[in-house]
């Protein structure tokens, strides 16, 4: 959607239409490739001065600001608009092989998906819980389940302060397994440890159909808007079609985004009577928003796959009602889903609030259009900044996330077995269906626990929802 865009009028008095290099070292260069980027397409650009289009007169001025920050992270961070208030989101990597992998579901992973909590009582120690288990991983040869509790690693109590080191620090670690009783959480004396290796996950988890009275209830855990896996993801909606599904649950609690594209895909096979509506519009900055045509500022539905890879007709349940089990973790392009099919069909959330992600990011290069093409190979830099806000038909989002239409959260003393009635949450969303009760259920124990992180937070992806540079 970018190639159309005319560059060079974006580019400074004494920079060429080519993405001048700036005659200097490699990791000056770096930042050159930063600031540039971000000046083009970061969607607060003309909020901070720095990346003002007249803020150097000269470029000396400009190679002496390039070099006033040696590290090239604080350098980006440096430029970012209100970081960690306004924009929570843009991030820069050292390494773009590893961020390209992790967009295919491919990181270093044993296998085991999990949640963070505070411990009640303490202002500092922490528990994790077992979320679910990949097949085929190091967890799963473990015998590692859902609702496993643990709260040390190595033999020390995990805490806010490390947390991040004893978990996401190494490849290898022990886990000290605990016990739940009435919201007290105790070691147990078990241990198991866990391994891990280059992994790829499957983010179409289950698909099944559930019959409850005279219902017949499809069910979809999708933990992550992986492009990879769309056809995989439609072949679990044919699955659904053929068995003629009336209704359809999908669960969102643990996942954090991912493609634009693929959050169109998934609500053109939830539906599939509005093809070229209006799912979505984008809202870049003032001078990419000029420069874009119309067609190129909205989504629409569609009723093919086509994403240079797979190209398939999609798999249309043409649902007009739709139940999402959403949590904390639900984020960016499950946030999209909700917003842009609200305004379409009855869409019913079970949970918790979401995350509260509104905007989208580009994978930007060091290359002469800042795509994957003829990329600079003095160094592996890249970055993904936000760059656009993505609101439905009605020109609606909710910056605070969406609160759950039924409020029920987890409850970490009995998750239940995910895909079955026994978790809560499932059961609470067949029972809605089934009878159209929306009362609200709560945990008395979990309103003492607050969720301070999880495993996909560790990943370069985490919570993104982006659209792809071509």
């Amino acid at each position: 959607m970018f190639k159309k865009i005319l560059l060079c009028c974006f580019a400074l008095a004494f920079f060429s239409c080519s993405k001048t290099k700036v005659d200097t070292p490699t990791d000056l260069e770096i930042n050159d490739f930063l600031w540039k980027g971000l000046n083009r397409y970061y969607l607060w650009q003309e909020d901070v001065t720095n990346l003002s289009d007249v803020r150097f007169l000269n470029i000396n001025e400009y190679n002496s600001f390039l070099s006033s920050e040696p590290n090239h992270s604080i350098f980006f961070e440096n430029l970012l608009y209100k970081k960690n208030v306004v924009d929570k989101w843009s991030w820069v990597v050292s390494d773009y092989i590893a961020l390209e992998k992790a967009f295919q579901g491919i990181s270093l992973h044993n296998g085991m998906e999990f949640g963070l909590v505070s411990q009640n009582g303490s202002t500092t120690d922490l528990f994790g819980y077992v979320r679910y288990v990949l097949p085929n991983s190091n967890a799963a040869a473990k015998n590692i389940k859902r609702g496993m509790l643990f709260n040390q690693v190595n033999g020390t109590q995990i805490t806010l302060d490390n947390y991040r080191n004893l978990l996401f620090g190494s490849s290898n670690y022990t886990l000290g397994l605990a016990d739940y009783n009435n919201g007290v959480i105790s070691t147990n004396g078990n241990t198991v440890s866990l391994e891990k290796v280059e992994y790829q996950e499957n983010p179409v988890f289950i698909t099944k159909v559930i019959n409850a009275g005279n219902k017949k209830i499809g069910y979809i855990l999708y933990n992550s808007f992986t492009s990879s896996y769309d056809d995989e993801l439609n072949a679990a909606f044919l699955t659904l079609k053929n068995e003629q599904v009336t209704h359809l649950i999908l669960d969102l609690r643990y996942n954090g985004g991912g493609s634009v594209r693929t959050a169109v895909y998934l609500s053109s096979m939830i539906t599939g009577q509005f093809p070229n509506q209006l799912f979505a519009k984008k809202h870049f900055n003032n001078k990419l928003q000029a420069a874009f045509s119309n067609q190129s500022l909205v989504e629409n539905f569609v009723t093919e796959i086509d994403n240079g890879t797979v190209k398939e007709a999609i798999n249309s349940l043409q649902l007009n009602d739709l139940v999402v089990i959403t949590t904390g973790s639900s984020a960016s392009a499950s946030e999209l889903v909700i917003n842009s099919l609200d305004p379409y069909i009855n869409v019913t959330t079970i949970g918790t609030r979401t995350r509260g992600k509104y905007a989208g990011s580009v994978t930007l290069y060091d290359s002469p259009n800042f795509s994957r093409t003829k990329v600079n190979p003095n160094h592996n830099w890249a970055m993904q900044p936000i760059v656009l806000e993505i609101k439905n038909k009605l020109g609606e989002n909710d910056k605070d996330g969406f609160d759950p239409n039924i409020p029920l959260s987890e409850d970490y003393g009995n998750l239940g077995q995910i895909g079955e009635l026994t978790d809560p949450l499932l059961n609470r969303a067949v029972q809605f269906i089934t009878t159209g009760s929306k009362g609200a259920h709560f945990s008395k124990n979990n309103l003492q626990f607050i969720e301070v992180s999880n495993s996909k937070l560790a990943l370069p992806t985490q919570n993104n929802m982006y659209i792809d540079l071509n």
